[in-house]
């Protein structure tokens, strides 16, 4: 008995690890909120390309999205992974939204850049190389003339590699 106690002190509990990998993806965007009408801050929809770099050792990521619409947006962040099981992750980004190009058009996150939180999930499907990925972002001041929050959410499939 006291052989079988000292061998199983020995071996430590599992614990879930980040959801293993980068990946490059495609999807949605979608605006949620307007600034302000008499502006024309409507809101906006379009497509999102994703990437995700993991860092390995350490629970963090560093992370890009670039939503395109009538009026781009680039989205880095660098985000705290929080891993739920062998496949999922959650995680809180914080960055910025950098609005590309000029004019009056609007991105789903806004018409201004802003100070952004970014809070997602990661799904690997299990057996393939692909991850399932959706978040929201939460633009401070997105909008120029409202001076208003901006929030978008984007959702679409990976390619880990």
């Amino acid at each position: 008995m006291a052989i079988s106690v000292g061998i199983a002190s020995r071996i430590a509990p599992a614990q879930a690890q980040a959801a293993y990998g980068s990946y490059v993806g495609i999807g949605g965007s979608f605006g949620l909120t307007e600034g302000d009408d008499a502006f024309g801050e409507d809101s906006a929809s379009g497509a999102v390309i994703a990437a995700r770099y993991k860092l390995l050792r350490v629970p963090l990521s560093i992370r890009a999205q670039l939503l395109l619409s009538d009026r781009s947006a680039f989205v880095p962040t660098v985000s705290y992974d929080i891993p739920l099981n062998w496949q999922t992750d959650l995680y809180l980004g914080a960055g910025a939204s950098i609005m590309l190009g000029a004019g009056d058009d609007t991105s789903p996150i806004g018409n201004q850049s802003s100070f952004v939180l970014q809070p997602g999930i990661d799904h690997a499907l299990p057996n393939s190389n692909l991850v399932l990925f959706g978040n929201a972002i939460f633009a401070f001041d997105g909008y120029d003339e409202g001076n208003n929050a901006a929030i978008s959410v984007q959702g679409g499939v990976g390619l880990r590699f």
